[in-house]
């Protein structure tokens, strides 16, 4: 692997080709070239080389990519060829979508616990999976082995609940509370803000349109 920083970007395709080399296998195929793959799921060929140039050499000439092989490269790339325990902050209807979403879904990731402030949800369960008191956060998170965090609470909770996480070792988190949140330099944090794509939707359509003028 090439020793220049990979981008996030880059990253994130690689999930794109790995899904779309699981739909290849599934369908029977044992080779594809990048612009086969590219035509078949609307991607670009040149950058699908240019991500996996920083890998390594992949492909075979006059043959291309071997499906299988570069499906277990990327499984290691990407860090999914072992299980990440999961935990979920906050059991509300946002938090038990997720879980129930990562229940059904065919994953490296697990749900293993849950966390919540309220007594009357501490306690109960999510499927399978036990709430436990916010406050024991650190002994949990230790005793279920969590490497990935997930935060699904209201806005005004979310700095004190990243502040626990962190301090708890934990260094991969993902953020669905609708506030901007700082993690320290070691720590990976990504936030998915539904509205801020909503509202990016919403811009679009408040374009005029090219064949009728200003949208009404």
């Amino acid at each position: 692997m090439k020793s220049e920083k990979i981008s996030e970007l880059t990253t994130s395709r690689l999930s794109v080709y790995l899904r779309c080399l699981n739909q290849l296998a599934a369908d029977g195929e044992r080779t594809v070239s990048s612009e086969g793959l590219a035509k078949k799921f609307h991607l670009n060929s040149a950058q699908i080389r240019k991500d996996l140039a920083y890998f390594g050499e992949f492909g075979v000439r006059g043959v291309g990519y071997y499906v299988d092989e570069l499906r277990d490269h990327l499984t290691k790339i990407l860090g999914l060829d072992r299980p990440h325990n999961l935990t979920i902050v906050g059991a509300g209807r946002l938090g038990t979508a997720l879980a129930d979403y990562y229940r059904a879904a065919q994953s490296n990731f697990a749900v293993a616990a849950m966390f919540d402030a309220d007594p009357a949800k501490i306690g109960t369960l999510v499927g399978k999976v036990e709430v436990f008191d916010i406050k024991n956060f650190p002994e949990i998170a230790e005793r279920y082995n969590i490497d990935v965090a997930v935060i699904a609470v209201p806005a005004e909770f979310a700095p004190a609940v990243l502040q626990q996480i962190t301090v708890s070792g934990i260094k991969a988190i993902m953020n669905f509370a609708p506030v901007p949140l700082k993690a320290p330099e070691n720590v990976k944090l990504k936030t998915v803000d539904l509205t801020i794509s909503l509202e990016g939707l919403a811009y679009f359509l408040a374009q005029p349109s090219p064949q009728n003028g200003q949208r009404r």
